[in-house]
């Protein structure tokens, strides 16, 4: 097996080591010692040493820092060199996985499973998301592992390309539409054998918890939020049971 196809295997486990002293550092060390072992024995000592060192990353695209450090190290790029490119890849690496996955990826996947779902079956919408999304999933993951190989310690033009740039513009707002779309899809199906006069009460309760999470009490939403409104729910249900 090549070093660059047992890295990125290695890559799908970079979390299985997470911790809150050096995040994902220890798993992306242990990504990339297939890339490393080529070295003299003193220079892959001292770069797994710093392979080791506090990192953290989307997970999806930590493979891009650690293909650019392991070609700068094998290249012979100075040590503090090293050092600085890996610190300054956490935050854009966060930020960008955040926008293009988090935000887009995952909930426009789910709109589309939950829409499939609905209107041909359950079971053809779960294999709809997860081809979806694991498509996506995989492929931004090679595309961030050959990117940060290529390019070393240069791959901040990677993050820069147009391609990159307009895909975090489009990501959030593809992945809203998509929920969009699902939310009356789905809710449609909730409430088929409801009568009209408790679809109606539905939609006003739903705009009310909208109207009170966002102007009368911000901070009240998320999951505090579904926990009352579960549990108004059960006394509701208990006492007109």
């Amino acid at each position: 097996m090549s070093p660059i196809v047992a890295t990125w295997l290695r890559t799908l486990l970079v979390q299985a080591s997470f911790n809150y002293d050096r995040m994902v550092a220890i798993g992306a060390a242990w990504a990339i010692q297939p890339l490393l072992r080529t070295l003299p024995p003193d220079r892959y000592r001292a770069a797994m040493r710093r392979a080791t060192q506090f990192f953290n990353a989307h997970p999806y695209l930590v493979g891009m820092a650690m293909a650019a450090v392991a070609k700068a190290e094998c290249t012979g790029v100075p040590d503090e060199t090293i050092r600085r490119l890996r610190h300054a890849l956490v935050s854009p690496l966060g930020s960008v996985g955040d926008r293009l996955i988090w935000a887009g990826l995952m909930p426009g996947a789910v709109g589309v499973g939950l829409a499939v779902g609905v209107l041909v079956s359950p079971v053809v919408g779960a294999i709809v998301f997860l081809v979806l999304y694991n498509a996506a999933h995989f492929a931004t993951r090679t595309w961030a592992l050959r990117e940060g190989w290529h390019k070393g310690h240069e791959v901040a033009k990677a993050l820069t390309a147009r391609g990159i740039q307009r895909g975090m513009r489009v990501a959030g707002p593809v992945g809203a539409l998509a929920v969009g779309f699902a939310i009356p899809v789905v809710g449609g199906w909730l409430t088929r054998e409801f009568t009209l006069h408790v679809k109606l009460g539905v939609v006003m309760v739903g705009l009310l918890a909208v109207a009170f999470a966002q102007w009368i009490l911000p901070s009240f939403r998320g999951l505090r939020f579904g926990l009352v409104a579960a549990a108004v729910a059960l006394v509701i249900g208990w006492a007109f049971r």
